[in-house]
């Protein structure tokens, strides 16, 4: 069922953790299991949901929660200066 169109995709527990968004792809696969993801607004329960650059994801971080704009999708988990490259922080208005 994808759709060669929209280009390539990551898998959210994997992006997360390349992204240095999770401390583990174990934890990333936690969040998205338990439902405290969502994708472009929509609430996700499967750590299989595929991410593409563009995409909003927002997610509980500690006390707060972080919603990151997609720029790029990691082709390993590298340096944490790599990382902060592949999502822009966006803030939530309150």
């Amino acid at each position: 069922m994808a759709d060669p169109i929209a280009g390539p995709s990551l898998r959210i527990d994997k992006y997360l953790w390349f992204a240095r968004l999770a401390k583990s792809r174990s934890a990333a696969q936690k969040l998205a299991e338990d439902g405290h993801i969502r994708l472009n607004g929509r609430r996700i329960d499967r750590a299989h949901a595929p991410v593409r650059a563009g995409d909003l994801i927002t997610f509980p971080h500690g006390a707060h929660v972080r919603v990151v704009r997609v720029a790029a999708l990691p082709a390993r988990r590298g340096p944490a200066v790599e990382a902060e490259g592949c999502y822009e922080e966006l803030t939530v208005g309150g």
